[in-house]
């Protein structure tokens, strides 16, 4: 990757995913980079259809998020909620009084036959956001969490139950019917490198990688020798914000960077974790058949995500220049 303006694709969920896609757009320019976001987490509620991970991206590549709890809106108020809670209506799904036009809008445009690729890209425009950010599909893929009190809707279980019930597995309803947004597989044949963000894996990443042609279009830029690299979310084993931690032990699993890598081995040619797990780079090494960085991941603030996501394309420059 010699040139000084590479085309970047991130795989994306999460507020892990959305602050190094905002530290990706800070350094890349314009059109360099296309960030390919989750959709699993996405449901229906009061009428509306909302995309959690999608609007955390793009709030926070826009600059308007919420900076102390990572998704919603800055200044938002709960009005809208108050009045809901005094009629009697269940609550526990916490919508912002600005956070509401974002779903308002979608709602009708959806329920009009716009795909939500062009419903997303048009938000993204309004909001003064120049990176491309794509769902993994127009199509609905919800998350399923089975857990031991059943099987669960992804936002049942991670925001009704508090993450409580103990996870046994996952699955992607109608994943295998599903299709790529337009210009997912494109993006990724384009690339000259793959970052897959630090996201929960279980939830965020591997509904990406449910939606047919994507996993195979990752493998076969793998094969051609594009720079695949994952960040790996887990730090000291703890997860820097949601379950992933949990959800590994649960499912009988370490919580640690090796497992992360081991979840996406024969993906990967390259992998990211923290100085806190140094003592783990050589195994990881020897899972992904890569390069491993060990530096500080921690993502704090806007300056801390440009310096993480510069030393992560250091990096990758710098295997490419050593392969030659």
């Amino acid at each position: 990757m010699q040139n000084r303006n590479p085309k970047i694709v991130a795989l994306a969920g999460g507020v892990g995913g959305a602050r190094l896609a905002d530290g990706l757009a800070q350094i890349l320019n314009p059109g360099c980079l296309t960030v390919i976001v989750n959709i699993g987490d996405d449901f229906e509620h009061y009428g509306l259809f909302i995309s959690p991970d999608l609007d955390t991206v793009c709030y926070t590549l826009a600059g308007i998020g919420n900076p102390e709890t990572g998704w919603g809106l800055i200044d938002e108020s709960f009005h809208m909620m108050e009045s809901l809670r005094q009629l009697g209506v269940p609550d526990w799904f916490n919508l912002g009084d600005r956070d509401m036009a974002t779903h308002l809008v979608r709602t009708q445009r959806l329920k009009n036959g716009e795909s939500l690729s062009q419903v997303t890209s048009d938000f993204c425009k309004a909001w003064g956001v120049s990176t491309r950010v794509l769902p993994a599909s127009d199509d609905r893929i919800p998350t399923i969490v089975l857990t031991d009190k059943g099987s669960l809707s992804f936002q049942e279980y991670f925001v009704h139950l508090h993450c409580e019930p103990k996870v046994r597995g996952f699955y992607f309803k109608n994943a295998n019917k599903a299709w790529p947004a337009p210009g997912v597989l494109e993006s990724l044949e384009d690339a000259d490198g793959v970052i897959i963000c630090p996201s929960n894996p279980w939830v965020s990443i591997d509904p990406i990688l449910s939606v047919p042609g994507v996993r195979d279009a990752l493998a076969r830029r793998l094969a051609q020798g594009i720079f695949v690299v994952a960040v790996s979310p887990i730090i000291g084993g703890k997860a820097v914000k949601g379950p992933a931690a949990k959800m590994f032990v649960e499912l009988g699993l370490n919580a640690t960077s090796l497992e992360v890598a081991r979840h996406y081995q024969g993906l990967l040619s390259g992998f990211v974790l923290d100085k806190v797990d140094g003592h783990l780079a050589q195994d990881v090494k020897q899972v992904c058949g890569g390069e491993v960085l060990v530096t500080d991941t921690l993502m704090r603030d806007r300056g801390a995500r440009r310096g993480v996501a510069d030393k992560i394309l250091d990096f990758i420059t710098k295997i490419e220049v050593d392969r030659g």
